[in-house]
């Protein structure tokens, strides 16, 4: 029951987290008004992956570890500054390619393990994720209980997948409930470049937050 009442706790302090615009609903923008809505599973499933990397690391010590060293920080935070920033360049990139007349392949690649990881790397590299499980999880951990450390944190984790899954699932309705308006190529070059605007704009915030 402590659980239950914890893991509410947490998704009420991280749920504005969450409905912030960022990476991972960019790129679900992108990806669903490209090629349908079978693409918001790979982008759910990338961002769920690095939320469970950030927690497992939490609960072992090690992203206190990076936390508390300023190089190993700043390492994490410019390398993740760095790859938001390349996939807002090809994105752009993307967008302009689009433009180019009757092209007879895609440029880019569009499988779903490209969009996977595209989105694990976006949530995984991204320094604020990682700071939810060191600063804000432990307040919602109890030191005597039958889970263990490990074991709440990875339910907290389990909650904040759910919540971030449904609000991503809820974009994906929206954005194909637009459909005749995506099919435009006019609209999903915009999209992306709306996207790559995006992306540039947090890789240049996490570089000098």
């Amino acid at each position: 029951m402590v659980t239950l009442y914890a893991a509410a706790g947490f998704l009420a302090a991280v749920l504005p987290l969450t409905v912030t615009p960022g990476a991972s609903l960019a790129l679900l923008i992108q990806h669903v008004t490209d090629g349908g809505r079978r693409r918001a599973l790979p982008v759910v499933l990338g961002t769920a992956t690095g939320l469970y990397i950030h927690a497992t690391l939490a609960a072992v010590g090690l992203s206190a570890l990076v936390t508390n060293s300023a190089r190993a920080f700043t390492a994490v935070k410019l390398i993740g500054a760095a790859y938001l920033i390349c996939l807002g360049l090809w994105t752009w990139r993307s967008a302009t390619r689009r433009a180019a007349p009757a092209p007879s392949r895609r440029s880019t690649p569009k499988g779903s393990d490209s969009v996977y990881v595209q989105a694990l790397f976006a949530n995984v590299l991204n320094p604020k994720a990682a700071s939810v499980y060191l600063t804000l999880a432990p307040q919602f951990v109890v030191r005597q209980h039958s889970l263990g450390l490990g074991g709440q944190i990875l339910t907290l984790a389990t909650a904040h997948v759910l919540l971030i899954a449904l609000w991503l699932l809820l974009w994906t309705l929206l954005v194909r409930r637009a459909s005749r308006l995506v099919r435009e190529p006019g609209f999903k070059r915009a999209i992306a470049r709306v996207t790559a605007v995006v992306l540039l704009a947090l890789g240049v915030r996490t570089a000098l937050v």
